[in-house]
């Protein structure tokens, strides 16, 4: 969600700011502001305002260099998207600028009890942390008054401050929301996302919970809540820069889709020895020896997940459940007694998920995260990780992601199959016939001009062909905007069909051949009452006037080959409605508050 960028060091603060906010637009933000130091005067200044990093270096002022500042893009929680409700916040007294990431749970009562006749300009939750840390600072050096702020403040933070009256120094904590520091000769980035870093660190140190950094050139000491200093690890940086660039695509979504079969590569030769699986010994056990899997995910993550249930439980037999995050961290099942949870989060940095983890490690549980950043929260705090490689996804809409996840999903099964299946060769054969449809993608863009003529729209399958359904119409509705749902095809009659009038689009998707005929049938209730159809079959089931014919793979990895097809589908839908593909409106990459 919000991104912040902070910098103190030898180099142009604003340059490095404002590049860092570009790499972190990705993660979805509805404002962007900078404060800097104008080292002529030793002044300090604000530019924010609702909209795009383009607007703020509009109003950015170029003309003079700093050494020091923080930048922020902002995904409202509180407060409307305004000027005024942007970051940088400023104390009372304008002696403290910070920017936040994160939610404050207690800020009400702080503001009543801690602040009681301060005057506040924003509706922000953030606003109240920084009256607070000038409120101590009259009573305490500036370190202790930002540690005894840390100590009243509930929920998550990642907080990057500057006292004007220290312009040598630059401060940040950290509690649950993602922080870290990007180390070089010539200063120190403090970022909420490695992408910030990316051309200008090397190293970097990704921050634990309840930690306080004060940073004075190049150099930095990392201390807890009470002063006491803390062991770090220093990671290297290993993104590829040429990665999060769009090169010859018009946008990021459209690069990512095209991605995918090099992303079934990549994780073959990371996951195979010839035909064999390559696996963490301690994985495998953890799943062979639990009684029941618990999968935790959310969004796109979570349509991986049913995918992983059908995947664990056809494969492996074992007894697999998909639970939402948010809704599993307050109102746990009753569970089995050797029980595994399984994280999956793209970023891994997903709040509901983190919620959920904390939750199952004061229990004693196992737990195992699947996601895309080997050094992000979930990954670090999980029993067991494993990677997807499917390299940084920069749209908001997850395309390459979640055929990584399925990858990753049905490579943990099929270690604990009779192997039935050669998985390496299906994996193969999956990735050709993805470049199959990424060829023809020119006659989707046809079909979406003449099918999505409405405001809504259906998908419907059954089986594994509905989980599909669940990606397919979360993607269209994502970036296109157009009302769409996922429906079990046989549930259509027992209420949804009364939405379906002249012209409505239809979309089946339909692999499996036990339950073609079924589909069809529902296919014809809808036909009946006027429907605009369109089905997306696979050679061993299609029928004459099927739209668009896919080649046959193994069916339990036909999720990912059906998914292609309706990831080109919401994207022309939305790029012919003139829409924001890589940045849908309300939406963020990184979900990072509850």
């Amino acid at each position: 969600m919000c991104g912040i960028v902070g910098y103190i060091g030898n180099e142009d603060a604003r340059e490095i700011i404002i590049k860092g906010l570009k790499r972190l637009e990705y993660r979805g933000y509805d404002s962007a502001g900078i404060a800097l130091l104008k080292g002529e005067d030793s002044t300090f200044h604000i530019y924010k305002d609702k909209g795009r990093v383009s607007r703020l270096q509009e109003i950015t002022d170029f003309s003079y260099k700093s050494c020091l500042g923080i930048g922020h893009t902002r995904w409202a929680t509180h407060g409307v998207p305004n000027q005024v409700n942007s970051h940088p916040h400023q104390s009372e007294k304008s002696r403290f600028f910070i920017v936040h990431n994160g939610v404050i749970d207690n800020y009400k009562e702080l503001k009543s009890e801690e602040l009681n006749g301060n005057n506040f300009t924003s509706d922000t939750d953030t606003e109240v942390i920084a009256h607070i840390i000038e409120k101590y600072s009259n009573e305490m050096k500036v370190d202790e008054a930002i540690r005894k702020t840390m100590s009243l403040l509930e929920g998550s933070y990642a907080l990057a401050i500057i006292d004007t009256q220290n312009q040598n120094k630059l401060y940040a904590c950290k509690n649950k929301s993602p922080l870290l520091l990007g180390l070089s000769d010539k200063g120190i980035i403090i970022a909420s996302d490695v992408m910030a870093l990316v051309g200008y660190s090397t190293k970097y140190v990704p921050l634990k919970d309840k930690t306080f950094v004060e940073i004075t050139g190049i150099n930095y000491k990392t201390l807890d809540i009470i002063g006491k200093e803390v062991e770090h690890e220093v990671k290297v940086i290993d993104i590829d820069y040429f990665n999060v660039e769009k090169g010859e695509y018009s946008h990021f979504m459209l690069k990512e889709i095209s991605e995918q079969p090099s992303v079934i590569r990549t994780i073959i030769s990371k996951y195979f020895d010839g035909e064999e699986v390559i696996l963490n010994g301690d994985v495998s056990k953890a799943i062979k020896d639990s009684d029941r899997l618990y999968i935790i995910a959310a969004g796109t993550s979570m349509n991986a997940g049913y995918i992983g249930k059908e995947l664990f439980e056809k494969m492996a037999l074992i007894p697999t459940e998909v639970h939402i995050a948010s809704e599993i961290a307050y109102n746990m099942p009753i569970l089995s007694k050797k029980p595994l949870f399984i994280f999956i989060s793209q970023s891994g940095e997903t709040a509901d998920l983190r919620a959920v983890l904390v939750n199952v490690r004061a229990n004693g549980y196992r737990s195992l995260t699947i996601t895309n950043v080997k050094t992000s929260t979930l990954a670090r705090e999980a029993d067991l990780f494993v990677e997807i490689h499917a390299g940084p996804e920069i749209a908001v809409a997850s395309t390459k992601a979640y055929t990584a996840q399925i990858c990753i999903l049905a490579i943990l099964a099929y270690g604990l199959s009779d192997k039935h299946i050669n998985l390496r060769k299906e994996f193969s054969k999956l990735a050709i016939s993805i470049e199959n449809i990424i060829d023809k993608r020119e006659y989707i863009e046809t079909l979406v001009k003449d099918n999505l003529t409405k405001r809504n729209c259906f998908y419907i399958g059954r089986g594994i062909d509905y989980y599909a359904c669940l990606e397919s119409s979360l993607k269209l509705k994502e970036i296109s905007y157009i009302q769409t749902e996922g429906f079990a095809a046989g549930e259509l009659k027992h209420g949804t069909i009364a939405l379906i009038e002249k012209d409505t689009p239809v979309i089946a998707i339909i692999s499996q051949r036990k339950i073609n005929k079924n589909t069809r049938s529902n296919l014809n209730e809808v036909k009946s009452r006027g429907a605009r159809t369109l089905v997306i079959s696979t050679w061993g089931v299609h029928e004459h006037g099927d739209q668009i014919v896919l080649d046959d793979v193994y069916e339990l990895l036909s999720p990912i080959l059906t998914i292609i097809p309706t990831q080109f589908i919401a994207y022309y839908a939305a790029l012919q409605r003139n829409y924001d593909i890589d940045k849908p409106r309300n939406l963020a990459k990184s979900v990072t508050v509850e």
